[in-house]
């Protein structure tokens, strides 16, 4: 019996592995459901409540297990409502394949019904763009698409006109399209440096008296070899944000985060440094690394382009970190003096001391921090964290201390909000026996709250912890600290999230104040199913960089005196945080 053209997608999906596909249905993709329908007992459709959480789970799930993240929409609204999902699985290097419709395939171009050609529209987001002709055409799309995403880290996009997902194989194929010429393999490239260019890297490490080790995303699987040439040459390891799960939080051997979400040690570190060794990161904020021609640099990163992007590299290995590192070791040579590491040791140590302070405020309105600071005292060892854009991923940064076996991420480089529902979403479904957990701020969760509905359809235990302080926060603070100018266009109007999610069929619960949080959220996260925790915080508590600048401050007290609202208030906050750090 032949079969549609729709037959065979699905069909070639299930080959390759793809056991999940998040989507939204429409008439411009009823011929790729039907396929669904009929093999739904070998893939998974995930519906969510709105396409760009379908493109944001499969980018999350991409992230937490490594392997290929799928979305579907329909014609024209629904493949643009992909767009900004894909980007962030673009801009964070996740193989991510988009399938949607298009409509019939003699009537494109003549402005019918959502008649958007959304392979012109994906030219920029997708590295493989491509529509597809006809049933015998099918195969040989999805597997360069699969083989494209999977092999550059990025977004893939298929599109089908509505009637050619209905078409028959038995349609004459060319003479040329050779049947069952193409393989549904994925072949990993690993390269390794030649000895050469290690034996330069090793040189200058070895001269190096204060070496300091930024380690990203590209270092998830390399952490016990950060960590051993951490110890080797007696530097710090400082992580990039969506390298936070790299090592544990509380290593001896790290500094954290960097950046104006990260520590004050870092970014010392990183002035002080005199080598440095980029592992896996492009860390955008030029402002943070050393100032050019102060350290030698040594970057690993398994994307040529990127060596040299951020900071003038004197020597580039081209690899995956943990391949690259497995061959450099040896070669290291272990430094007697330990100075560095110490002094950047006893610096962590009163950074921790301070934040754990700041986390067990009990002052009214309640800090974030106390939130996120009992949050994480209840996390179990193999935790799944999801934050979202905003002064919320400076809370989760900071007071979420990750243990080894525990994931975390993020928007990294797109930063976009909305993110860390969906992402959610994509890890519970491929770990529905583990804790996972959603950081997000009020702004970020109003953005896509339908999805509380998918975590109660599919009975997915993730607990999302709403910080609601009635403001775009992060952008507040943008606006004072960065530009001078007191805060406009940023208060949100009040939701009861607790009673939106009960609503929704999840639990829900409030704390308004720290002396509750750690009961509330042990009992939410105990709770047998979806829940929502809210926690009414302080608007007027500034999520401050580890260092705070002169220009910063500058721009801070400018905003007070030009007529900041709340501006006693903000400054009786800073003012405290900051004597907390002198003392």
């Amino acid at each position: 019996m032949a079969k549609t053209t729709a037959d065979l997608l699905v069909e070639r999906l299930i080959a390759w592995g793809v056991d999940t596909i998040f989507g939204f249905p429409g008439d411009g993709v009823n011929g790729i459901f039907e396929a669904l329908r009929t093999n739904q007992e070998k893939i998974r459709f995930i519906q969510v409540r709105h396409e760009e959480a379908a493109a944001f789970a499969a980018c999350g799930y991409a992230k937490y297990t490594g392997r290929l993240g799928v979305c579907l929409a329909t014609s024209g609204p629904g493949g643009i409502h992909l767009l900004n999902g894909l980007y962030d699985a673009k801009c964070d290097g996740q193989p991510v394949l988009a399938i949607t419709g298009h409509t019939f395939h003699d009537l494109i171009g003549t402005h019918y019904q959502q008649d958007v050609d959304l392979d012109k529209l994906y030219m920029d987001v997708a590295a493989y763009n491509q529509r597809v002709t006809g049933a015998d055409h099918v195969v040989n799309v999805v597997d360069e698409a699969v083989k494209t995403a999977l092999a550059y880290h990025t977004v893939a996009h298929i599109t089908i006109p509505k009637d050619v997902q209905d078409w028959k194989s038995e349609r004459e194929r060319s003479d040329a399209n050779v049947p069952d010429h193409s393989a549904d393999l994925f072949a990993a490239a690993l390269p390794s440096p030649s000895q050469v260019l290690l034996n330069q890297a090793a040189a200058v490490i070895n001269e190096g008296s204060k070496v300091a080790i930024l380690a990203g995303r590209g270092c998830l699987n390399a952490g016990q070899e950060i960590t051993q040439l951490a110890q080797v040459v007696g530097g710090p390891i400082i992580k990039a944000l969506l390298g936070k799960a790299v090592v544990p939080d509380r290593d001896p051997f790290t500094t954290g985060g960097i950046g104006l979400l990260g520590t004050a040690p870092s970014q010392d570190a990183m002035q002080e440094c005199d080598t440095l060794i980029i592992a896996g990161s492009s860390f955008p904020y030029l402002d943070f690394y050393p100032k050019p021609g102060k350290a030698r640099a040594v970057q690993i990163d398994v994307s040529p382009t990127r060596i040299g992007l951020r900071y003038p590299a004197e020597v580039g290995l081209l690899g995956d970190c943990r391949t690259v590192l497995r061959a450099l070791l040896p070669l290291i040579e272990k430094k007697t003096d330990q100075s560095f590491i110490q002094t950047c040791q006893k610096r962590m140590k009163s950074w921790n001391e301070l934040i754990d302070e700041r986390g067990q405020r009990t002052d009214l309105p309640m800090k974030p921090q106390a939130v996120t600071y009992h949050l994480n005292k209840l996390l179990q060892s193999d935790a799944i964290v999801s934050a979202d854009s905003g002064t919320i991923a400076t809370w989760a940064a900071r007071y979420i201390d990750i243990r080894d076996g525990m994931k975390f991420s993020l928007s990294g480089s797109l930063a976009t909000m909305a993110n860390g529902l969906p992402y959610s979403i994509g890890a519970a479904v491929a770990y529905p026996n583990r804790q996972v957990v959603c950081i997000v701020g009020d702004g970020g969760l109003t953005m896509l709250m339908g999805e509380l509905a998918t975590l109660v359809k599919y009975g997915l235990n993730v607990k999302v912890i709403v910080f609601k302080n009635n403001t775009l926060g992060q952008i507040k603070w943008e606006q004072i600290v960065f530009e001078g100018n007191p805060e406009y266009g940023v208060d949100l109007q009040p939701i009861d999230f607790a009673g939106v999610a009960m609503n929704c069929g999840c639990a829900g619960f409030t704390i308004e104040r720290p002396e509750e949080a750690q009961e509330i959220l042990q009992r939410a996260l105990t709770h047998d199913g979806p829940a929502v925790v809210q926690a009414v915080v302080d608007p007027n508590e500034p999520p401050l960089p580890g260092n705070v600048s002169t220009d910063q401050f500058i721009k801070f007290s400018e905003a007070l005196v030009r007529g900041q609202k709340d501006g006693w208030k903000i400054f009786k906050n800073v003012m405290k945080d900051k004597i907390r750090e002198v003392i």
